[in-house]
């Protein structure tokens, strides 16, 4: 099984043996619990489903609850899905820790980027903006014209305007795994992770290399 759900902790520095400083982001790499075992005769592929962060059962509606009493679990706050080789023998109860990456150099991370809220087109897309003299400091952080002539008189699709920015998913690839801690569960990477600090990432092994 080489992916996981981590938590983001924050960043830190390490040394090497020669003396260099690294810096490096903390990931949580679980434990996850395997939740579900999907097969290719009852689901029609295989994967696993795994779980991570114990949630009160109280929260949890009865249909949810009861899917993790069949599985003989705790309750897990977050949920994800893993494509599996019909060769794992993963089941449910199993755990997935850190030391699944141990023989792993780079991994891929997907995360939900922080939320900028609303912002206007020289922060969004990092546009000039216009003039500061001569009477344009009203157009200062303006977008310009975004309109067209008679034909074909409208505003073509995906034009870059103010909006929201931020909270989208993001997936960083190639990030180099520099520790792996398995007494703690622990990733040390270096490369950016995006996300906030408590974010939850999904960790995987990288495509390109490995």
């Amino acid at each position: 099984m080489n992916a996981i759900i981590g938590r983001k902790v924050g960043m830190t520095q390490i040394f090497s043996e020669e003396g260099e400083q690294i810096p490096v982001t903390v990931i949580e790499a679980g434990p996850c619990v395997v939740v579900q075992r999907k097969t290719g005769e009852i689901d029609g592929y295989e994967a696993v489903q795994l779980g991570f962060i114990e949630q009160k059962p109280q929260r949890l509606s009865k249909a949810e609850r009861t899917r993790f009493e069949k599985a003989d679990v705790t309750p897990r706050r977050v949920l994800r899905e893993f494509r599996v080789d019909a060769e794992s023998e993963l089941k449910a109860g199993d755990e997935v820790k850190a030391d699944a990456f141990k023989d792993i150099n780079f991994v891929d991370i997907t995360g939900i980027t922080k939320g900028r809220g609303f912002q206007g087109v020289v922060k969004r897309w990092n546009f000039a903006g216009g003039r500061a003299s001569h009477g344009g400091k009203s157009k200062l952080r303006s977008p310009g014209s975004i309109g067209m002539r008679e034909w074909p008189g409208r505003v073509f699709k995906n034009k870059k305007m103010p909006g929201h920015m931020g909270s989208k998913q993001v997936t960083t690839q190639n990030i180099k795994v520099v520790q792996v801690r398995e007494e703690d569960n622990v990733l040390l990477v270096r490369g950016s992770v995006p996300g906030p600090n408590g974010g939850v990432v999904l960790v995987r092994k990288a495509l390109k290399k490995g």
